[in-house]
């Protein structure tokens, strides 16, 4: 199907009957960015200074005309439009309207069946729809419609744009049998196109199993193993977006929130969502999201045992142990006075009451809260006895007695999660108590701190620690949930902070997307089952993703060489791209390493897009002075790129999510040892070598990891 381009003879603005297909489509979006501009003038001119009972509610509204006129904002290097579906079978779901024209479309299809699907909806003055949303039901075709199964959709059109103008389109004719069913061309320059700055939406390019996930129900989570290049991480988006569109009222009220795996990810993807009229998403880190909760700051770093204990999910018997191992058994009856009378009630009943209360197995606080009323009961039981007529009222007074309350504060004394977490890891005998059965003495050994600090000011909390007092939070009180959560880059999770993630969407869904292949943690992910088990989601469906759309067939082919390594269980990516010499592996002197690297990234800057030098940590300091020297502008991970500097030098431990069109990947054998063993090296070498869209230099001067030597290297070998 080829894609059509401007005539040249076409005469600059005829009537509407004498347009060329290519300027009538030029015209609906000319008239389309007119009425989105009319929608946004429109909320602009609202006067709501008569329509508030008070302040507040006049606050709470202006809050939420300022955000619609945000979402209305008209980015102009944003296609409003980048498709339209022509329907044989007119459908007539609820709000999607067709695009309001007069006559007959190309291809026969009456225009009342045309939908023109865009990233928002654009509606005229008379309320009529002149672009749907994509995620609106009648735009699903769009995505999923074939020749095999066109659903309806007699013609499906693809728009180019360069800089935010119209400059093609390409048909596929799903009912005509004579057409041939043909690779998209529009389609495949858009997945290609060059890519600098942060990542952006695919929203044009969502492909039909990718389509699937993204409207999975709000009720259900999915879990999504990926390999590189299958789009994981924008399906995640997308879904978000779409469950917002579809569910918005709920979730409006609950909350929704992307948890990435570090600032450099988030500041990388943070514009998807926007770019798509979604503002309201949060994005944080799990250690953001932790030491919001608790209140501690991280300054200290834990040995990887310690982490890999301190993330362990039996840690969470210990703490929930630890969180009641204050409540002792009461010894003495207590005895309330009111008035001239005396109520008692006797120890045995008390322990009843405080065992039955630990039995339930509700949250500390809860529990804690409910004691005094359990105890209050008691002492109605006996007034009614006595032939008194008590109410609530006085149960409320006889719950707030001096008795009652100092009877509280003995048997079940009040629990600082922070403190409680300070004595677990600095007493050795409150650690050996609670810990007994489950943990070894080594490992008590190993989390041990060996100079307890004097208070909780002057701890160095590590992130582990940070989500054992997160964890220890939620024993005493419940940790709000949100209505759906988007967890990325999830196979790095220890157990413990699969929980801590849990808890924030105990009544509400997720999205969890990862590749095992790509664990780099000493406590990675060993199988999603288990991860979804500490998540608290078991029933939860796993979506494999292998079709790949980003990484040159040639690039994931040599990094799949890793996987009977690293993940021999996962099936092996494959990609629709064939670009030939995409891979190039060069070796190099050991005194000439760093200027191979610097030329390797100097033939990458003459292609165009964005270009990330990956190197082992310790190898960082050594190529910043040597492109420093040689005059070549770099970035750190994190900072945007621009048409003057788009080299960006990476860290290997932080390549992991991100992408860039070309890669130097430095000294493969340094990347693996940097790791403290040879799986997490290999695993963080496959990160590295599959984070290029258009092409791959290698550059060493070590002999390559084994699995890489045999075979053909690609070029410069």
């Amino acid at each position: 199907m080829p894609a059509h381009t401007p005539d040249p003879h076409t005469p600059g603005v005829p009537d509407h009957d004498t347009l060329d297909p290519l300027e009538r489509e030029r015209a609906h979006l000319a008239a389309s960015r007119t009425a989105l501009r009319a929608m946004r003038h429109d909320v602009e001119s609202l006067d709501i200074r008569n329509v508030t009972a008070n302040w507040v509610n006049a606050e709470v509204l202006q809050r939420q005309i300022d955000a619609r006129i945000e979402a209305l904002a008209d980015l102009a290097d944003t296609p409003l439009f980048f498709g339209r579906l022509d329907y044989t079978d007119f459908p007539s779901p609820p709000g999607s309207s067709p695009a309001p024209e007069e006559g007959t479309a190309e291809g026969g299809a009456p225009e009342a069946a045309r939908y023109y699907i865009g990233r928002r909806h654009v509606h005229d003055a008379d309320g009529d729809p002149m672009v749907v949303d994509w995620r609106a039901p009648v735009s699903q075709p769009f995505y999923r419609a074939s020749k095999k199964d066109p659903q309806g959709v007699g013609l499906r059109r693809r728009f180019g744009y360069t800089g935010g103008e119209l400059t093609a389109y390409e048909d596929e004719r799903l009912s005509d049998p004579d057409e041939a069913e043909k690779a998209s061309a529009l389609l495949k320059r858009e997945i290609e196109r060059p890519r600098v700055g942060p990542m952006r939406d695919i929203v044009a390019t969502i492909q039909p199993e990718q389509d699937e996930i993204v409207r999975t129900g709000v009720d259900g989570t999915v879990c999504v193993q990926g390999a590189p290049g299958t789009g994981k991480t924008a399906v995640g988006l997308h879904r978000v977006a779409y469950l917002l569109y579809a569910h918005r009222e709920r979730l409006a009220r609950t909350g929704t929130l992307v948890i990435g795996p570090n600032r450099s990810f988030l500041r990388y993807i943070e514009q998807v969502l926007p770019a798509l009229g979604e503002l309201a998403v949060r994005q944080a880190t799990v250690e953001d999201l932790v030491t919001e909760a608790t209140g501690v700051e991280v300054r200290g770093t834990d040995d990887p045992e310690a982490a890999r204990i301190k993330g362990d999910a039996r840690m969470a018997e210990v703490l929930r142990r630890a969180v009641r191992s204050g409540v002792t058994m009461p010894a003495e009856p207590c005895v309330v006075v009111r008035g001239s009378r005396r109520w008692r009630v006797p120890a045995y009943e008390l322990e009843e009451i405080v065992r039955e209360l630990l039995e339930r197995g509700i949250r500390y606080g809860a529990a804690r809260e409910a004691l005094p009323q359990r105890v209050a009961h008691a002492v109605l039981t006996r007034m009614e006895r006595s032939g008194e007529a008590p109410d609530d009222r006085v149960q409320d007074a006889v719950a707030r007695n001096a008795a009652v309350k100092a009877l509280v504060k003995a048997v079940w004394p009040e629990v600082d999660p922070v403190r409680l977490v300070l004595r677990l890891l600095s007493d050795d005998g409150f650690l050996a108590e609670c810990s007994e059965g489950i943990l070894t003495e080594e490992e008590r050994k190993a989390i041990l701190w060996t100079k307890p600090p004097r208070g909780v000011r002057s701890a160095k909390w590590s992130a582990a620690d940070a989500v054992l007092i997160d964890e220890a939070a939620d024993l005493v009180r419940r940790t709000p949930s949100l209505g759906h959560v988007v967890l990325d880059e999830a196979q790095d999770l220890s157990p413990m902070q699969y929980r801590a993630v849990g808890r924030r969407c105990t009544t509400g869904s997720a999205t969890v997307l990862g590749d095992l292949a790509q664990g780099t943690t000493p406590w990675a992910t060993a199988s999603w089952a288990e991860a979804l088990s500490h998540l608290g989601k078991p029933d939860a469906a796993v979506e494999e993703l292998t079709r790949g759309f980003r990484v040159p067939r040639e690039v994931i082919a040599y990094a799949s060489r890793l996987l009977p390594h690293i993940a021999p269980g996962l099936s092996e990516a494959t990609s629709i791209r064939d670009a030939a010499g995409s891979l190039r592996v060069r070796a190099a002197a050991v005194e000439e390493l760093d200027g191979a690297v610097v030329d390797a990234c100097r033939e990458a800057l003459e292609r165009e897009g964005s270009i990330g030098l990956i190197a082992a940590d310790a190898r960082v300091p050594a190529l910043a002075a040597a492109l420093d020297a040689a005059g070549v502008p770099h970035l750190a991970p994190g900072a945007e790129t621009d048409a003057d500097t788009r080299l960006t030098l990476v860290p290997a431990i932080l390549a992991k999510g991100l992408e860039y069109d070309h890669v130097v990947l430095d000294e493969p054998a340094a990347v693996v040892d940097g790791e403290p063993d040879e799986r997490t090296g290999l695993r963080r070498l496959y990160v590295s070598l599959t984070r290029a869209v258009s092409g791959l230099t290698v550059v060493h001067a070590a002999p390559l990891p084994e699995p890489l030597r045999d075979g053909s290297n690609g070029g410069d070998a």
